[in-house]
């Protein structure tokens, strides 16, 4: 699930090389492009047992992610947010400020405050490299055109950028669920999530009708 591609070791390169210049005698091409498969599959294997190993340390952590935001963080409860696929500082951070106190959550913070540094990253890793899921979410024209407006006055697009997809420290919100999307604005709003002070400036401008609509037309957007 989380190879890389590797580089061909350079004596498989320099024997290639022969098979293509037809340098290699006939008698032991067949041997050597099947030695050459069996090197690739194995090779294959192993870094897929790697990256398995990297995340069975934190195993169990994941577990209890998955137990609210589904499995590989591919939430289909509205009310928790999709992980798989989110930024990987993002979520560190989210960690971080649970584990403090700056970001207050009733499950979160107990669940958190249990985690080291690198349980943090490797969890908020393990989530950040799974593939976003589809959503089927449709925003009607009068709460698109309204949520747009809205996010063309908060100039919303210079921290999440045009396709909402996030960056970094800042999360994505494409195709997020509209339940979890309305009630952070409005937990910025109302200061009840205080983590990112100047959200909270913002949200108060807005009346809770125009955060739905903002919160619609977000879940709508699609890859």
């Amino acid at each position: 699930m989380w190879t890389r591609a590797k580089r061909s070791p350079l004596f498989l390169v320099d024997l290639l090389s022969l098979v293509k210049l037809g340098m290699m005698h006939r008698k032991h091409r067949s041997r050597f492009i099947w030695s050459l498969l069996l090197c690739l599959i194995a090779g294959h294997s192993q870094s897929e047992e790697g990256a398995a190993d990297k995340y069975a340390a934190a195993a169990e952590i994941i577990g209890s992610c998955e137990v609210c935001h589904g499995e590989y963080g591919a939430s289909i409860q509205q009310q928790y947010p999709i992980l798989a696929g989110q930024e990987f500082y993002y979520l560190y951070v989210q960690l971080k400020d649970f584990k403090s106190g700056l970001r207050e959550d009733p499950i979160m913070g107990p669940l958190a405050s249990a985690l080291d540094k690198d349980q943090m990253q490797l969890v908020a890793e393990y989530f950040s490299k799974q593939s976003w899921p589809q959503t089927d979410y449709v925003a009607d024209d009068k709460r698109s055109k309204s949520g747009l407006t809205v996010i063309a006055a908060g100039q919303c697009v210079a921290c999440h950028l045009g396709a909402f997809h996030g960056n970094s420290r800042v999360p994505r919100l494409a195709g997020q669920h509209p339940e979890y999307l309305v009630k952070t604005m409005l937990d910025f709003k109302t200061k009840s999530r205080n983590n990112s002070p100047a959200k909270g400036t913002l949200m108060a401008s807005f009346e809770d009708e125009h955060l739905l609509d903002v919160a619609c037309y977000l879940s709508a957007l699609r890859d």
